[in-house]
């Protein structure tokens, strides 16, 4: 095992550069202060950041209605700090500073002026949510979010036939690349469409990509448009981040275990890393390359009963168990008869494994779900849209209770079912056409709760009575990834679109929308759920190579 010693303890409290620090109105906070603008005077909902000169963590809180923001003392250690914010349409007015001592608080005001670029703070769905043309055409954008941001596309020049060929090029590129590290899949799906209809559909999609970035043009020929800032609940939180050692590092699923100790799938290496925030101790497991040539990096993490970890190891081509006590990794192959050049075991299911001594996974090279005995080593494989397979896309594979496997079609609408004691495949399809299923979470009522990435909502699905019920996200273009479910009945979504974190109340289907401090590539999200202990919430940045805990104060 590799260990890699993060950063001392936590972060803290300020005082802008050239100001002098005066007495805090709260003595309990380390840090107070207004924020305001010349246009708004007090801002409620701007983020403001503080980072210690020698630390890896950066604490974030939020200003409220009057525009005070606070950082309690439990929260800053002494030290010099960087202060940055994050306020759609603004810039501090100066370089912010902070220094605080032993004893005492500092009362800080930060002044925010309009900023010269807009366009580099705008998120993804924001660029969404200003380009002309239908949500057809912009559909096939959502893709692209998994590799880069939109800002990339916009701000380039290519014409539809430069476009054409880097459509072409990047298809090629594997779930896991980004412009650190890009890698090539062997082979494509297949699910996909090939031949003169790809090629139609390719230049279409380079058809409409020259016409919204900067060919022929120095600006843009629409309007930016941005969202509203955190208001309200939103602003109750405190969201904190710790920077992993390499930025090639892909936190892509984060799950935290009883004893605080955060583990994440690293997408693009071959390492599961095990990360503790009280000590900021980083321990990473090398995970062995069994298929070479192919693409590296794991995708989902899971826990079971046991709290030991399963991961899929996605073109590896194995699922792999990490005894969480010992660091032992154990893996299991698929069979060569379905160890393809385009297998791809992204997701596993080892709640219920205590059932029948079985797990569950899926193939989305061509659209199967697996069985594998863990104590033969056999594997059992369906394949549900055999007679059909384009357009279906097999996502995420959750068992319930009695360790039957659902699954999630994203390229369509459907949620499946295969029976484990006699193998029936069934369907049913959501409400919301099209919604796009992606990954989920069953809850102890067996209702599977989903995130919906092109319906942009989150569904539930109650397995015992075959009912469906979606909740709409407020945003536009979220595209909910995943959900979680707390122990007060609430549930948890993230975006890789909108660096939001979307948390609703079912009973009443209100959403509180929590805006993170910078961009934040969500994948799957984790909530803490013990009794005794009030809801966190977890996410690894997929492309900021950071982990994220958020904390709720309400």
């Amino acid at each position: 095992m590799h260990v890699t010693n993060l950063f001392t303890a936590a972060a803290a409290a300020l005082l802008v550069e050239l100001i002098p620090m005066v007495p805090a109105a709260a003595q309990s906070d380390a840090l107070g202060g207004r924020v305001s603008s010349a246009a708004e005077n007090a801002m409620e909902g701007v983020l403001v950041s503080a980072k210690r000169a020698d630390s890896n963590m950066t604490v974030t809180v939020v200003s409220d209605a009057q525009g005070r923001y606070r950082f309690p003392a439990s929260r800053l250690e002494p030290g010099r700090y960087t202060i940055t914010v994050r306020a759609v349409g603004y810039d501090l007015a100066r370089r912010a500073m902070a220094e605080i001592a032993q004893s005492g608080a500092a009362d800080v005001d930060l002044t925010l002026i309009p900023t010269r670029d807009i366009a580099s703070q705008l998120t993804n769905a924001e660029w969404l949510h200003s380009m002309p043309g239908t949500a057809q055409q912009k559909r096939p954008l959502l893709s692209c979010v998994g590799c880069h941001t939109l800002e990339r596309v916009v701000r380039s020049k290519y014409d539809a036939q430069g476009f054409l060929q880097t459509i072409q090029r990047m298809s090629g590129y594997a779930n896991q690349s980004t412009p650190l590290h890009p890698q090539r899949r062997l082979t494509g799906r297949d699910t996909d469409v090939v031949g003169e209809e790809r090629t139609k559909i390719q230049r279409r999609q380079a058809e409409y990509f020259s016409s919204i970035n900067l060919s022929g043009h120095s600006t843009w020929e629409y309007d930016l448009k941005t969202f509203s800032r955190p208001s309200a609940r939103a602003t109750r939180v405190i969201i904190t981040e710790w920077n992993l050692p390499r930025p090639t590092i892909e936190p892509h699923d984060v799950v935290v275990d009883s004893k605080g100790k955060a583990w994440f799938s690293n997408f693009g290496e071959q390492t599961v890393g095990q990360f503790d925030p009280k000590t900021g101790t980083l321990t990473e497991i090398p995970v062995p390359e069994l298929k070479k040539g192919s693409p590296i990096g794991a995708l989902s993490i899971r826990l079971d009963r046991d709290e030991n970890l399963w991961l899929g190891l996605m073109y590896q081509a194995a699922v792999a168990k990490v005894d969480s006590g010992t660091g032992r990794l154990q893996t299991w192959s698929v069979p060569p008869e379905w160890n393809r050049r385009n297998t791809q075991i992204n997701m596993t299911s080892p709640m219920n494994i205590g059932v029948d001594g079985k797990i569950w996974a899926q193939n989305n090279g061509f659209a199967g779900v697996h069985r594998v005995d863990l104590a033969t080593g056999q594997w059992e494989t369906w394949e549900p849209f055999k007679a059909s397979p384009q357009g279906h896309n097999i996502y995420d594979v959750i068992s319930d209770s009695r360790n039957n496997a659902w699954f999630t079609d994203i390229g369509r609408e459907h949620v499946g079912r295969i029976d484990a004691k006699t193998g029936e495949i069934s369907l049913y399809a959501t409400p919301t056409k099209s919604s796009g299923p992606r990954r989920g979470h069953m809850d102890a009522q067996d209702r599977l709760w989903f995130g919906q990435y092109r319906g942009n909502r989150i569904g539930m699905l109650d397995t015992r009575t075959l009912k469906f019920q979606e909740w709409q996200v407020p945003t536009p273009w979220a595209g909910p990834y995943d959900v979680a479910v707390d122990k007060n009945g609430e549930a948890w979504t993230g975006s890789m679109l909108n660096d939001r974190v979307a948390r609703l109340n079912p009973k009443t289907g209100e959403f509180v929308e929590y805006l993170l401090p910078r961009p934040t590539n969500i994948r799957r999200v984790f909530v803490e759920t013990a009794p005794d202990k009030p809801v966190v919430f977890w996410v690894g940045s997929n492309h900021g190579a950071s982990i994220i805990r958020l904390e709720p104060l309400d």
